[in-house]
C-alpha cells in the first residue's frame, strides 16, 4: 500500500467516528434527567432498558475524556464525560471504592460489586477526566480506585465468588491483561513510580509467562492459582482469541513505553499465531471462543463473530505493522478491515452491529446493551484512524 491509500483509509475511519458513531452516543445515550448513560439501545438508538451498567458508564466517561485529551478539544465531549462522572461519583460505588455492577436509572444499586472491571474502567475514566479538567478531586478518585484494584487483585470477586474455596482454585487472564492497559492510563497521576514499574512487570510476567502457552500459540483464559499450571476442564481449556489480541496490542504499547523492541517483537509474533488459530477458515471472521483440545464448547456462543473481537484484532495487526513493518500484519489488517465494513457496519442507521452468527449475518440488531457500550467501536475507529494517518506520512 502507498501513502495515498493509507490516507484514504484514515479519512474513512475518522469520518465514521466523527459523523456517525460519536453523534449517536451523544444524542441517544445521555440521560438528561438523572445523569449517566443509557446503553441498551435499539438499532435506531431508541432505549429498550434503562438499567445502568457501571463498567459501561466508566467506559463512556473514559471515551469522551480521552478523545477530548488526544483528538479534539470538543466541549460537548467534555460535558458528556463530566455528567457521566458525576453520576458515577454520586451512585456508583460503596464506601471502600468497590463499584457496583449495575444500577437503576435513578442510581440505586441492583447488583453487588462482584465485578472488578467496574473498578478498572472507573479508574481509567477518572484519570482521563482529571487530565482533561485539571481536577484534583477526579485525580484523587482515580488514585483511590487504583489502590483498591491492587488490594483486590489476588481475590477479585472476594465474598461474591461462586467457587468453593480450595477445590479448584483458578485465576483468569482478563485482569492482568486490563491492568497492563490501565497502568499506562493512570501513570501520569500515580506518584509512586516504583509501584507502577512493579505493577507493569508483574502483569507482563502473568500474560507472557503464565497465561501464554507456546505449545498452543495462544493464551488460555484460566490457569491454576496455586502453581500456574493448566487445568483440564472447560474453563481451563478456554481460549478467547479477541482477548489475546487486545492484550497483545496493550503489550506493544508497553514495549514502546519501556523502549523494549524485543517485547514489541514478541507481542507481534504471538499475535500472528493467535489470529491464525482464531480465524474461521470456512466463513471468515474470528471465533469468539476455542477449546485448546478441540473439544465441544460449553459456551453456545463460541462460534459467533463479535464486534469487539474484530476491532481489537485490527488494532493489534495494524500496530504490529506500524511498529515492525511485518507485511503479514498488514495483510491481516486488510482482511479484517474488509470483513468489518461488510458485516458490522450498519448501512442504514448509525453505530455498528455487535453480534453476528458464524456466517456473518446479524444476530441481534441492537447497538448497545449490557455488554456493548460506547467503547470498542469508537476506540477502534480512533486508534486505527490515527495509525493510518501516521503511516500516510
Amino acid at each position: 500500500m502507498d501513502k495515498i491509500e493509507f490516507k484514504k483509509m484514515a479519512e474513512r475511519y475518522n469520518k465514521e467516528l466523527l459523523e456517525n458513531v460519536l453523534p449517536f452516543w451523544l444524542e441517544k445515550s445521555q440521560d438528561k434527567e438523572y445523569g449517566g448513560y443509557f446503553t441498551c439501545l435499539n438499532r435506531d438508538g431508541s432505549v429498550f432498558d434503562t438499567d445502568k451498567f457501571v463498567w459501561l458508564q466508566g467506559r463512556e466517561v473514559w471515551m469522551f475524556s480521552m478523545l477530548y485529551n488526544k483528538f479534539q478539544k470538543n466541549e460537548e465531549w467534555l460535558e458528556c464525560a463530566k455528567q457521566g462522572a458525576e453520576f458515577l461519583k454520586k451512585y456508583g460505588y460503596t464506601g471502600n471504592y468497590d463499584f457496583y455492577f449495575s444500577l437503576t436509572r435513578e442510581g440505586k444499586p441492583i447488583v453487588q460489586p462482584y465485578n472488578i472491571f467496574s473498578n478498572t474502567f472507573a479508574c481509567m475514566a477518572f484519570a482521563q477526566l482529571a487530565e482533561a479538567t485539571g481536577s484534583e478531586e477526579y485525580a484523587d478518585m482515580a488514585k483511590k480506585i487504583f489502590e483498591r484494584i491492587l488490594e483486590r487483585r489476588n481475590n477479585p470477586k472476594g465474598q461474591w465468588s461462586k467457587g468453593v474455596p480450595g477445590t479448584r482454585p483458578m485465576k483468569d487472564f482478563a485482569l492482568p491483561m486490563i491492568i497492563c492497559n490501565m497502568a499506562l492510563e493512570v501513570e501520569k497521576i500515580i506518584d509512586d513510580k516504583e509501584l507502577m514499574d512493579k505493577t507493569i512487570k508483574e502483569c507482563l510476567h502473568e500474560v507472557l509467562d503464565v497465561f501464554y502457552q507456546p505449545s498452543l500459540g495462544a493464551m488460555v483464559e484460566n490457569v491454576s492459582s496455586v502453581d500456574n499450571s493448566l487445568v483440564d476442564c472447560f474453563e481451563g481449556r478456554e481460549i478467547n482469541p479477541g482477548h489475546d489480541l487486545e492484550a497483545l496490542w496493550f503489550i506493544e504499547n508497553l514495549g514502546v513505553r519501556l523502549g523494549d523492541k524485543e517485547l514489541v517483537q514478541k507481542a507481534v509474533d504471538i499475535s500472528l499465531r493467535v489470529i491464525e488459530l482464531g480465524w474461521d477458515k470456512e466463513y471468515g471472521g474470528i471465533f469468539y471462543f476455542l477449546d485448546s483440545k478441540g473439544y465441544p464448547q460449553q459456551k453456545l456462543e463460541w462460534d459467533q463473530k463479535l464486534w469487539w473481537v474484530h476491532l481489537e484484532s485490527s488494532i493489534a495487526m495494524l500496530k504490529g505493522y506500524q511498529l515492525t513493518g511485518n507485511e503479514k500484519c498488514l495483510e491481516w489488517f486488510l482482511k479484517l478491515d474488509d470483513y468489518m465494513w461488510k458485516h458490522f457496519k450498519d448501512q442504514e442507521y448509525p453505530e455498528w452491529f455487535g453480534y453476528l452468527n458464524r456466517r456473518g449475518e446479524v444476530l441481534l440488531p441492537l447497538k448497545g446493551g449490557k455488554w456493548k457500550g460506547c467503547f470498542h467501536v469508537p476506540r477502534g475507529l480512533y486508534q486505527i484512524g490515527q495509525m493510518l494517518e501516521d503511516l500516510s506520512k
